[in-house]
């Protein structure tokens, strides 16, 4: 039995309003600004940052006065983008959309850029054919996200180990594997180029980092919350595990690396 992207996509969308994702998308602020430097969009052009969340992209690219568009389909996600913002004093518009339907017509934007965000809708090809769609012919894209075998694709899978992913989902890190953005890019695109990066993210302990997810992580915090005190103990723990059996550390706290792919690309 199969499970329609339009309800996958109801799904996930309770999952990224649940917890306070706010808390730690900051994790990926390096990814966020590293894919900016890749792209290197000119200062007032137009730059998209599909599935924006608290606006990472969308305000490294304000930074470099570009003309900024940030959409994310969950609204409390949106609000902290603008106040983020207003904070600095950065222009940038901020809208709640769809990454699998944007608002825009066709060629919209010199750059459309998407930092883990559009690996996590439903429908894999229409999140692609989106980003093509809205990129001017020369313009660019670019797309960072996490690695099927890295810490985050490890940490997904023991997610799936506990509370099984709906049928039909397609794996989020997908995105993450060598040639799969550009295959569904296909030959809308050219001059593709991949590269996989890490970036090292510390926490105080396994524990912390294991609470920190459980409590603000839509995934973790969501599984977590289908589970009975048993099961949810064994969840923990099994985070925890895999925190410190990546941990690098050597000074009493955690570190671990996260690898990502990071996929650049010029619309034909």
């Amino acid at each position: 039995m199969t499970v329609s992207f339009e309800g996958l996509k109801g799904v996930q969308h309770r999952t990224w309003t649940s917890g306070d994702y706010a808390n730690v998308a900051r994790l990926t602020v390096p990814l966020a600004q590293e894919l900016v430097e890749a792209v290197d969009p000119a200062p007032g052009t137009r730059v998209l940052d599909v599935a924006c969340g608290t606006g990472h992209v969308a305000l490294a690219a304000a930074r470099r006065f570009c003309e900024v568009t940030g959409v994310d389909y969950v609204p409390a996600l949106v609000e902290r983008a603008r106040e983020r913002a207003h904070a600095e004093r950065l222009h940038a518009d901020f809208e709640v959309g769809d990454a699998e339907a944007l608002p825009y017509p066709d060629g919209s934007f010199d750059t459309v850029l998407s930092s883990i965000g559009v690996m996590f809708v439903a429908d894999h090809q229409q999140g692609a054919d989106e980003l093509v769609r809205v990129t001017r012919p020369g313009g660019s894209i670019g797309v960072a996200s996490w690695t099927p075998d890295g810490f985050v694709g490890r940490l997904l899978r023991v997610v799936s180990g506990h509370v099984p992913p709906p049928a039909g989902a397609q794996p989020p890190t997908r995105w993450g594997a060598p040639g799969v953005a550009a295959e569904m890019f296909g030959d809308r695109v050219e001059d593709v180029e991949e590269r996989v990066l890490t970036v090292r993210e510390r926490f105080h302990s396994p524990e912390h980092f294991a609470d920190l997810f459980l409590h603000d992580y839509g995934p973790t915090h969501q599984a977590a919350l289908t589970l009975d005190t048993d099961a949810r103990e064994a969840f923990r723990q099994d985070l925890v595990d895999l925190a410190a059996s990546s941990d690098v550390a050597d000074d009493g706290t955690l570190a671990t690396e996260w690898d990502y792919l990071l996929v650049t690309a010029r619309r034909r």
